[in-house]
């Protein structure tokens, strides 16, 4: 019996993305039992081909059967519970990801700006991965580790590169159709919006109007899937866009402010100080000179 709640989600802020690091098939005969680590640094991704396995973290338990996956975490201590009672096969796929330093361990301040925020390209997405899923399609996964199994012990760094981005997006996407796919589909449908229109007045009503939904339940969703409401996603995504267009044109503040929607300037200053602890002059004159 699984003890965590399968529903639960690790996230990885990007940039950095994922980086990997191995991967093996393991065969476990009766008795035969996982390690016990702790700290390894390393994401482990386990993957069920065949047999059960009984493993624990941090006081959670799993038992593993066939098409399960469970991904246990870097600083974290896992263990067996007992030894295998049938021969087991599994995979095992290790990836590093050294989380984003948005911010420093003090306050942010003009003269202490985040190190990702003072950039003016960046595009940043949070991959939610789920801790435990019985893969809707196993078989497709099993094909995909095999081929980092199958790559070349040289030259092969960028393919498995791209092997793992695709194995994790698999896993993302089984996850969102596994969980609550109606508020992803949602949320991504109100961000899709939300981008197409950053220019214009949006309010939530305009935003309920245009996807037919309440929106009330437009705000939950967006919390559920994106941590935050239409309008704090609105805000972030136009200054963004503001930190492109003062690095790649020589438009006034003024009319920077009114490309990303903003109705008038000082307010987008201040709000452009806020989120990224420079004035959009000061941000400017980091790269224009």
């Amino acid at each position: 019996m699984n003890v965590l709640v399968e529903d639960t989600l690790i996230e990885l802020r990007i940039p950095p993305l994922p980086y990997y690091l191995g991967s093996g098939r393991t065969e476990y005969k009766i008795g035969d039992q996982h390690p016990h680590r702790s700290n390894i640094g390393a994401y482990d991704l386990l993957i069920l081909v065949r047999g059960e396995m009984h493993i624990g973290e941090n006081g959670s338990a799993w038992t593993l059967t066939e098409g399960d996956m469970l991904l246990l975490l870097p600083d974290a201590e896992h263990y067996p519970l007992q030894p295998c009672d049938q021969d087991t096969v599994f995979y095992w796929v290790h990836f590093e990801h050294a989380p984003r330093q948005d911010v420093f361990p003090e306050e942010k301040t003009e003269n202490n700006p985040s190190l990702y925020s003072t950039r003016p390209f960046i595009n940043p997405y949070t991959l939610r991965l789920p801790k435990y899923m019985h893969l809707p399609d196993s078989w497709r996964v099993f094909g995909m580790v095999e081929q980092l199994l199958a790559q070349p012990s040289a030259l092969s760094f960028w393919q498995e590169q791209h092997l793992l981005g695709e194995l994790l997006g698999l896993l993302e996407e089984g996850s969102f159709g596994r969980t609550d796919s109606v508020v992803s589909r949602l949320a991504e449908r109100t961000a899709a919006y939300l981008q197409a229109n950053y220019r214009e007045k949006i309010t939530n009503d305009a935003i309920a109007s245009a996807l037919h939904f309440h929106p009330n339940y437009i705000v939950r969703c967006m919390k559920a899937r994106y941590g935050c409401t239409p309008s704090d996603y609105l805000q972030q995504y136009r200054l963004e866009r503001a930190k492109r267009f003062l690095v790649t044109t020589d438009w006034s503040i003024d009319r920077v402010a009114e490309e990303v929607g903003f109705r008038h300037s000082p307010y987008f200053s201040s709000c452009f100080k806020r989120e990224f602890g420079l004035s959009p002059l000061q941000f400017r004159r980091q790269y224009l000179k």
